[in-house]
């Protein structure tokens, strides 16, 4: 922090005696950097109260001490927690800015939003009477409630204003708007904690003193697969799910290693066109392709199924993002932060002052899993899936019980997408209905000719499908109706703040 504005606070840990320091008069909790004792302030000496865990091996580009800029505002992360619950885990950085004022820097999604404490006059809802989906004014804002869910603290490090009691689980409730606006609502606490914020983009923070590219000693990563028990590795630490290379099972990793090693066997396994492990330049990023899912869907009253894929990207500063292969081409679209809204009967939805029009309607399944995901993912989970348009610009939302999933991107051409991961000499499987021989007005005796082709190569590939080569075919691609798909959702992986 800048000179003679910062009001430091030492005092000696209660447990094992070594320097505690608070940079900011509002931070009541800190643990400390030696023993991990949780440590509350009180008046001039500190209380210890227990210990906690330290928790935090990742590949987080953010630590303790990193100094940044937002809105003009200069801040120091000070201290860390880590939430979670079965189905997920997410971390809140502690920020201190330089007029002692406080802030969160929290992940979301795989991005990061930016937050700021908000008061709010009058009650808020009891924990139990919030419902996903329904609308609730706050502050003179309209927000759409997006995630009703419980969690506890795993892990914390450093300095905070507030440490919920270890191991006891608490409510959170999120609320979105289309103006992408996130408010989080924390029931640790009486009153309960309100905090507003938006997605930020790390780059305009202007952060200082990140944590280095090195790689880690990650030891205690390592696993054997408890179907085969062939070694693997968990290369992600929000990891909650993953396959084995070697015999395809699909392991439950939600209650971490060392605990109940759930797994699943998936018969039928389906090769990616991109395999794992590529990297690609998409959108003047680098991205790693760290998992896979097919998908079907069906819509209402129809029996016929259709089917897609999506590639689960990965940036350590930009975080996750979908690269969606349906029939009707390629797309790239991330979580939302906001929550976009949806006109009466549902047919348009608007978000960030753009009008979507409603396409398709249906369930979606997942059918077959690889790599590693930051949620908890099953085969056979069910969604009821929304896909909206503008353009070449997409909106999709994923529907469970607790938590209504929102997506958004753009359409990919399919040369692009086979060029950004060095996959030319493929770009033939790549093609999709971005690139078919009717795409263009008007028809000429050579396109009917094309179509038809392309009828008859549709219908041999599904009777053959038995005998698909998926060294030399897109076997993965299953064709179900022509024309149509999904180019949707983000797989619903579960609230992450």
């Amino acid at each position: 922090m800048a000179e003679g504005t910062q009001r430091r606070y030492e005092a000696p840990c209660p447990g094992c005696g070594a320097p505690v320091p608070f940079q900011s008069a509002q931070s009541t909790h800190a643990v400390c950097a030696y023993c991990h004792s949780s440590v509350v302030r009180q008046a001039d000496a500190l209380a210890r109260l227990g210990r906690i865990a330290d928790e935090f091996t990742d590949y987080s580009p953010l630590k303790i001490g990193a100094t940044g800029q937002w809105r003009g505002k200069a801040f120091t992360l000070v201290g860390r927690l880590q939430l979670g619950n079965a189905a997920a885990r997410w971390t809140e950085w502690q920020v201190v800015f330089d007029d002692q004022g406080l802030g969160s820097l929290s992940e979301d999604n795989g991005s990061f939003v930016f937050s700021v404490p908000r008061k709010v006059s009058g009650s808020l809802p009891a924990f139990k009477d919030w419902r996903v989906g329904r609308s609730h004014v706050l502050g003179g804002e309209t927000f759409a409630v997006g995630a009703v869910t419980e969690a506890s603290v795993l892990a914390a490090q450093g300095e905070l204003s507030h440490l919920p009691e270890p191991g006891k689980v608490f409510g959170v409730v999120e609320l979105r708007n289309d103006a992408g606006s996130v408010c989080s609502i924390d029931y640790a606490s009486e009153p309960p904690a309100v905090w507003l914020g938006a997605q930020v983009p790390l780059d305009e923070l202007q952060l200082a003193g990140l944590a280095g590219d090195s790689v880690r000693k990650d030891e205690g990563r390592h696993f054997n697969c408890p179907n085969c028990a062939a070694r693997l590795e968990v290369k992600l630490e929000t990891t909650k799910s993953m396959s084995c290379p070697s015999c395809d099972a699909l392991i439950d990793l939600s209650a971490g290693i060392g605990g109940e090693l759930k797994h699943a066997i998936q018969d039928e396994p389906v090769r990616p066109l991109i395999p794992l492990g590529t990297v690609g330049q998409l959108r003047g990023a680098s991205w790693q392709v760290v998992g896979y899912q097919h998908r079907s869907g069906t819509e209402p009253g129809e029996d016929e199924v259709f089917a897609w894929q999506e590639y689960l990207l990965y940036n350590r500063k930009e975080g996750f993002q979908f690269l969606v292969d349906a029939e009707d081409g390629w797309s790239l679209v991330k979580p939302a932060t906001g929550a976009p809204t949806v006109a009466s009967g549902g047919k348009t939805a608007t978000y960030l002052g753009k009008r979507y029009q409603l396409q398709y309607s249906y369930r979606a399944e997942t059918q077959y899993v690889a790599g590693e995901f930051y949620w908890k993912v099953e085969r056979g989970q069910v969604t009821e899936n929304s896909d909206y348009a503008s353009g070449q610009h997409l909106l999709s939302l994923e529907k469970s019980r607790d938590e209504w999933t929102w997506s958004v991107g753009e359409r990919l051409d399919s040369a692009t997408v086979a060029k950004a991961f060095k996959l030319d000499q493929k770009k033939d499987l790549f093609k999709r209905g971005d690139a078919t021989p009717l795409s263009s007005d008007g028809w000429s005796v050579g396109k009917v000719v094309l179509f038809v082709v392309a009828v008859l190569i549709v219908v041999m590939l599904e009777r053959g499908c038995d005998d698909c080569d998926p060294q030399v075919e897109n076997c993965s691609s299953t064709s179900g109706r022509w024309g149509g798909g999904s180019y949707g959702g983000s797989s619903s992986g579960g609230w992450h703040k």
